[in-house]
């Protein structure tokens, strides 16, 4: 009787039960494990969405408490900075669990950062100056962004603030970006900071012009200005004398805003008057203040831990006639 051919040879062995049964139980932990990692992997983007959503949250609470604090006077790169501090601290929490979720260990986690940031202290000991230079102007405010201000280097109007550079641009709008450390270990000239200045000109009248005629018509213009504050009053003195002429200044309050234009009109009256005391001049122009008022205010700058004063008087009823304003 003949056997039928089989495709297996007779000398091949066959892989036993048991090496079966361990395949099965291998593939099985690879399941568990890779549903696992799938559970982890939807949870960690899930920690990750819901990190980003409180993230801009928190900021967007940040941002108005601080402008409630300085309703009277905001200040936005105060409010952008503290924003994105609050932004970024919630992100990186967020990281650490998400991290954490996906099977890296915390103690890992500060162990790296540690490290590095040993390395990068090390390494960035100027920026790391930078970074402390700008929180404390941030803390401090001795400028904000629109003042006018000048240091050792230049001056400007402040364009933009952050935790390294400071952002100017020049008269003639050219951008300097210097750093933070630079500007807060120097001497800060800031001309926004009050409201009003002082315009000294300094001019010379030749002796043969009569210096008291001079003098008068310096001071009338000056009182007649609509641009220069009445008290303090126009001041004006004989400040040198010599051979060949006199040497006079007059010294007048104005706004901030109207400075250079004031102190432009009467540099050019004192000039046309030292030729010919007779000559007829055109009236001075308008203000350009928002408040040309004759008194003096203090300083326009804030804190950021000043709290803004409490309101005084009684608060008027829907019924009650509105109380009228305190001086």
């Amino acid at each position: 009787m003949q056997t039928k051919p089989t495709l297996i040879p007779a000398d091949a062995a066959l892989p036993s039960i048991a090496n079966i049964k361990a395949d099965e139980t291998m593939f099985g932990h690879f399941l568990d494990w890779l549903g696992k990692l799938a559970v982890n992997l939807v949870v960690a983007a899930l920690i990750l969405a819901f990190t980003f959503w409180i993230a801009g949250k928190l900021a967007g609470v940040a941002k108005r408490a601080l402008s409630r604090v300085h309703r009277k006077n905001p200040d936005p790169t105060l409010e952008s900075f503290l924003s994105s501090l609050v932004r970024y601290a919630v992100v990186a929490v967020g990281l650490v669990a998400v991290l954490q979720q996906v099977g890296v260990q915390a103690t890992s986690i500060i162990a790296v950062l540690g490290a590095a940031s040993l390395a990068i202290g090390l390494a960035l000991q100027g920026a790391l100056s930078n970074v402390a230079a700008g929180v404390m102007i941030l803390l401090f405010r001795p400028y904000k962004v629109g003042d006018v201000i000048e240091t050792s280097t230049r001056n400007g109007t402040v364009k933009s603030l952050d935790l390294l550079f400071t952002e100017i641009a020049t008269p003639d709008n050219v951008k300097v970006m210097i750093p933070n450390s630079k500007v807060f270990g120097d001497v800060i000239l800031n001309y926004s900071t009050h409201r009003t200045r002082r315009a000294d000109v300094v001019f010379k009248v030749p002796l043969k012009t009569d210096l008291v005629t001079v003098l008068q018509k310096m001071r009338e213009r000056a009182e007649g200005d609509p641009r220069v504050r009445k008290d303090p009053a126009p001041m004006i003195e004989v400040v040198d004398l010599s051979e060949a002429f006199a040497q006079a200044a007059i010294r007048v309050w104005t706004a901030k805003e109207d400075y250079g234009p004031v102190k432009t009109d009467l540099m050019l009256a004192a000039h046309l008057w030292a030729e010919d005391p007779t000559r007829e001049l055109p009236p001075p122009r308008k203000s350009k203040a928002p408040d040309p008022s004759p008194a003096m205010p203090g300083d326009a700058g804030h804190h950021l831990f000043r709290l803004p004063k409490p309101r005084r008087g009684r608060q008027s009823g829907p019924r009650s006639p509105r109380s009228p304003p305190t001086a």
